[in-house]
């Protein structure tokens, strides 16, 4: 019985053995019944939990009903045996012809080998990288972009209808800051007499980005409004004549620097929300009013914060949030003391757009640094969704970038930074998408320039690639024979443990991709391609050592178009897997 995710299909057959052994219970006692790969291998392919959830309710032992539960399973055709174990699983070993008939549906279906129903056509807003633009886009946005991408693309495979969106954090002070700088450089191409310092006097705050890529903003000022931003002679003019122009305009050339950045590592958003446009619409006062019909909203004073109280701590009214009656730590302030909105309720305007907009289901890719925002965004959603539509946030760690053994350090205000363009520029795209998914997103990882292009089965980027290499490889050797061609073959001829190892692998891929996409966890995808790739080649050695597991062997020719058709799905799956990844696959190593 070939199907395209055999762990949905033998989960849909013990839920059949439950209903028939336990007919009392109604069917949705069965949802936290699941088929999952066991911890070991050397228990079977797959175990299930069934007599675990399932057994209180049917109050029988959960050993006693595994043990019924595992006769019942053993008779079905796809099950070679089936064994209660510990405190209630049943392990299961699959027919070796069931795994092997897999092959075919591989190699029919392609590339959307893997496709699932687990999104249920819902539709999700993937937000992220939302770097405020205040300059080109760094290695410290690097890892967050390419996680979002890659969870959206997950999202999108396992049956969600995504959206991928940035938010333009442009309301803030940053961007006030920007402007100030990028008037700096506009002075600069008139041919100001002022020193840098001498400006930086005038500038509230200080002069805090002087990085030279303002330099061509500053320049494209000069060019489109010659010196009517300045005083004759081209000094600074009061900011109510310039900075909300210079503002706007440094901002839409800074957003379009990050497109380009972000098309070069293979990021195509769909959606960019301005902060701005947002509180210009009034969509803040249309939160507010929203919470405060909920009762959601008033006037108090807030507790001092904990540990050491700030100097200039005093306690005063504000507007507040009842963010604690959704599970944060304490209310929140919507309403800075000259009466804007903060940063929070900026960003629940934000989220309210979004649930406007009809998303069931919300997910953020955040940096490390915003952990301790998290638990008040995901009230505020609760709040203005009525708990409806959950909020789910990824927390992409620092990345520490070396180079022979050194750091490469980065500082954004001061212009000395890594830019994403130099990261891609050294070590490639693909490179820089693979390997910075070679570990869970909240993990701080070390991106090593030297290693990413080395070739070695160190580097899991090289090595999953040259597994595909490989397998293409072969298939041209044999005129690239076609999918209807290899789904023919007598498959009977693949009974090596190797071979029978790498089907396994292959049939794990449907079930990696609902996994993954309900975990949120993109950095599972380069992991099991990287256990696939080393499946593989360890088949590829055997055959240097045993002829029979060659995969081409000119005197056995349906042997070897069986062969061809392991190889084919082995490359089908690979390439189903990168293209969640972004990364392009390889036809031969160079």
């Amino acid at each position: 019985m070939p199907t395209h995710d055999i762990f949905a299909a033998l989960r849909a057959r013990v839920i059949d053995a439950l209903g028939t052994l336990l007919p009392e219970l109604p069917p949705e006692s069965f949802a936290r019944v699941q088929v999952e790969p066991p911890r070991d291998p050397a228990h079977g392919d797959m175990a299930t939990n069934a007599a675990l959830v399932v057994g209180k309710l049917a109050k029988q032992p959960p050993p006693k009903l595994a043990t019924a539960l595992a006769e019942r399973l053993a008779s079905l055709p796809e099950v070679e045996s089936a064994a209660p174990a510990g405190p209630g699983f049943v392990n299961l070993r699959l027919r070796e012809d069931f795994l092997r008939a897999q092959l075919p549906v591989v190699l029919g279906t392609g590339e959307h080998y893997g496709d699932g129903s687990a999104g249920a056509g819902k539709r999700i807003d993937v937000e992220y990288v939302s770097a405020n633009p205040t300059g080109p886009m760094h290695v410290g946005h690097c890892r967050g972009a390419v996680v979002g991408d890659a969870l959206a693309n997950l999202l999108a495979k396992a049956g969600y209808e995504v959206t991928k969106e940035y938010y333009i954090n442009d309301a803030g002070a940053q961007v006030l800051a920007l402007a100030w700088a990028a008037y700096w450089r506009y002075l600069q191409a008139l041919g100001t007499s002022l020193t840098e310092e001498e400006f930086a006097q005038s500038v509230p705050g200080g002069l805090q980005y002087r990085g030279e890529y303002l330099i061509p903003v500053g320049e494209a000022l000069r060019e489109r409004f010659g010196t009517t931003l300045a005083e004759p002679g081209g000094l600074p003019a009061g900011t109510s004549h310039w900075l909300e122009t210079v503002r706007d305009f440094t901002v839409a050339r800074m957003m379009e620097s990050i497109r380009d950045d972000l098309a070069a590592l293979g990021v195509a958003q769909d959606v960019f929300i301005s902060e701005a446009q947002l509180v210009r619409e009034g969509k803040l006062e249309q939160a507010e009013a929203l919470l405060a019909a909920k009762g959601l909203i008033y006037r108090g004073v807030l507790e001092p914060p904990k540990g050491k109280t700030p100097e200039d701590w005093e306690p005063r009214e504000q507007t507040l949030f009842r963010a604690t009656q959704f599970g944060d730590e304490v209310d929140r302030p919507l309403r800075k003391s000259d009466g804007s909105g903060t940063y929070f309720a900026n960003d629940i305007a934000n989220h309210l757009h979004k649930l406007e907009r009809g998303f069931a289901e919300l997910v953020h890719v955040w940096g490390a640094d915003h952990g301790g925002y998290v638990k008040r965004m995901q009230a505020a959603v609760a709040a203005l969704s009525d708990r409806r539509v959950p909020l789910d946030v990824v927390l992409a760690q620092i990345v520490h970038v070396v180079k022979d053994g050194q750091p490469v350090r980065m500082s954004k205000r001061a212009g000395t930074y890594v830019t994403l363009r130099d990261l891609i520029d050294e070590v490639g795209r693909d490179a820089v998408r693979f390997t910075m998914l070679t570990r869970k997103a909240d993990a701080q990882m070390e991106f090593d320039l030297n290693k990413v292009v080395e070739q070695s089965r160190d580097n899991p980027v090289f090595y999953v690639q040259y597994a595909h290499a490989r397998c293409r490889s072969v298939l041209r050797s044999d005129n690239d024979p076609s999918p209807e061609v290899l789904t023919a073959a007598p498959l009977d001829q693949l009974n090596d443990p190797a071979e029978l190892a790498l089907i396994r692998r292959i049939t794990a891929w449907p079930r990696t991709v609902e996994a993954a996409a309900l975990a949120r966890e993109p950095h599972r995808i380069a992991f099991f391609l990287h256990d696939l790739a080393s499946d593989f080649h360890v088949l590829w050695n055997r055959g240097r050592e045993d002829t029979t597991l060659r995969f081409i062997r000119a005197e056995e020719p349906e042997a070897t178009r069986a062969r061809l058709a392991l190889v084919a799905a082995t490359a089908t799956v690979i390439r189903s897997g990168l293209a969640v990844m972004g990364v392009t696959p390889v036809e031969e190593m160079r």
